[in-house]
């Protein structure tokens, strides 16, 4: 098992996911923090440090988007996209680093998308910033692989998330969702347990000697 900070903007949420973690018998920390933010992310690696003395494990799963085709993007979305979902994992990652690289040991899971691998319509900037956590997963591990820090990355396809449900809110939402559905050779959208369990195992001592690689987790979406 393994002490767990979970860290939120909504801070209701994170304070729920470690009450879970608690019941089943490990330490939790609820933390809000906006990963967008550089003060707050050092903030949020110096709590868990002195909450728990060290970091083996971070896991970038924060993310944020809305469908809509390219053309019709703001400045101020874009701007919001690559803040979220792109400088979020790079403040997270950076942050943590000078402990792992201290103790020469530490796993990062970036999780990415298959809208990184293959492209998304209506989800232009998203689909940039996941191919961006890819590079920066694949460059980090090679920086990284002297240090004994594993870095890799899990792409989900189309998960059944709150977020997904977000923006799938509209008319057209439901043919979205079957869209979806349809492209996906197992016939059905991800769970959460299903990207869970192999973040899990590349954050394991199973995954010891795996570094830099791209995980897609996505029913058959992607092949390759």
């Amino acid at each position: 098992g393994a002490n767990v900070a979970v860290a939120d903007i909504k801070e209701e949420g994170a304070r729920e996911t470690v009450s879970m973690i608690e019941r089943s018998g490990a330490r939790g920390l609820a933390l809000n923090t906006d990963i967008t933010s550089w003060p707050q992310v050092q903030e949020m690696a110096r709590a868990v440090l002195g909450a728990f003395g060290k970091i083996d494990i971070l896991v970038n799963n924060a993310g944020w988007d809305r469908i809509e085709p390219f053309v019709k993007n703001s400045p101020e979305f874009w701007d919001r996209v690559i803040a979220i979902n792109l400088k979020g994992p790079i403040h997270c990652t950076r942050a943590v680093l000078d402990s792992m690289m201290e103790r020469k040991y530490g796993k990062i899971v970036n999780i990415a998308s298959d809208a990184g691998r293959v492209g998304s319509t209506g989800e232009a900037v998203y689909s940039a910033c996941k191919g961006g956590i890819i590079a920066f997963t694949k460059t980090l591990a090679r920086e990284m692989a002297r240090y004994q820090i594993n870095v890799n990355c899990v792409c989900p396809g189309a998960t059944d998330t709150p977020l997904l449900a977000e923006i799938t809110a509209g008319e057209t939402g439901a043919k979205i969702i079957e869209a979806m559905v349809k492209a996906v050779p197992f016939r059905r959208l991800g769970k959460p347990e299903d990207i869970a369990g192999a973040v899990a195992f590349l954050a394991s001592e199973e995954a010891s000697f795996i570094t830099g690689q791209t995980l897609s987790v996505s029913g058959g979406l992607t092949m390759c």
